[in-house]
């Protein structure tokens, strides 16, 4: 097991000398410009980071479903975007991202300037250095790192919660199915020492049977992580919360059903939807904080 993780370790270091070339990290050059030059000519800097969250989440609607869009390399890890195809972690990163992005005032903005907020919110203590194990693979891991550094605000507890039992192990189990892992076996004993922590870790739920009686209290851009029953990870699922004209709190979500992003019902009628789903966790996006 040592000798695993040092090779692991020296292995981060070499990769970090190569990073990856924009090509292959940021797909839909045209849909960001475009997102950014009306977020620009409308002023959503001047907005709530909540409602930025959710007015770059209605710019893509109908973006096509795609998985393991994250998977872009057989060694190096680095963050990376891409506007043409989103699963469910995906969409709301980039929705998070672009949110936090146009904060800071800029007369034209760059994939860089996305990709950095990318790199500083998918990737633990804010940081790629090339490795697989950087990432936040799991969405409580997620959002206990973020919480901690103040990007969000976990309020999960702030309403009636329960705590999940430890049920964390899918990516150890099915690492066939995840490209970094199959290609380099030395990563999957580090992997699995991350499911340990958080297996340690404290996760709370607010029960779906629960969920309506509060549903009034959550706000545009709030990110729900949609809890499971079942074994392998505490979440299934992400997504955001739109408020509509009727004020109606409804679920975005990049869909695995309809193949593409979607506003679907509202949180509490969506959580019925499937007997698989136990409840939500809750994160409400903070302003940037100066780094």
């Amino acid at each position: 097991m040592r000798i695993t993780l040092v090779l692991a370790a020296l292995t981060t270091a070499a990769l970090a000398e190569h990073p990856l070339p924009l090509k292959t990290t940021f797909q839909g050059t045209a849909k960001f410009q475009s997102i950014s030059a009306k977020a620009q000519r409308e002023n959503w800097r001047a907005l709530p980071v909540g409602d930025r969250v959710a007015r770059v989440a209605l710019e893509l609607e109908g973006t096509p479903y795609k998985s393991f869009t994250l998977e872009i390399h057989d060694r190096v890890e680095s963050p990376s975007v891409n506007f043409q195809g989103q699963d469910c972690w995906t969409f709301f990163e980039i929705c998070l991202g672009m949110a936090r992005m146009l904060e800071t005032k800029k007369r034209s903005y760059a994939p860089a300037d996305l990709l950095d907020q990318i790199e500083w919110t998918r990737y633990r203590s804010g940081t790629c250095r090339g490795n697989y194990l950087d990432r936040l693979h799991y969405l409580a891991d997620w959002y206990s790192d973020n919480a901690k550094r103040m990007n969000i605000d976990d309020i999960t507890r702030k309403f009636p919660a329960q705590r999940m039992s430890p049920q964390c192990g899918e990516m150890t189990k099915l690492w066939k199915h995840y490209r970094y892992l199959k290609m380099n076996p030395e990563l999957r004993a580090g992997m699995a020492q991350h499911e340990a922590r958080l297996n340690r870790t404290p996760v709370f739920m607010i029960p779906k049977s629960k969920v309506s009686a509060i549903e009034a209290k959550l706000q545009n851009g709030d990110i729900i992580g949609i809890a499971r029953h079942d074994q392998g990870s505490f979440c299934s699922h992400v997504g955001i919360i739109i408020v509509d004209q009727a004020g109606k709190r409804r679920f975005m979500h990049a869909s695995t059903t309809t193949r593409k992003v979607t506003i679907d019902n509202t949180i509490s009628v969506y959580l019925h939807k499937f007997k698989k789903h136990a409840g939500i966790l809750v994160a409400r996006p903070l302003p940037v904080r100066r780094r």
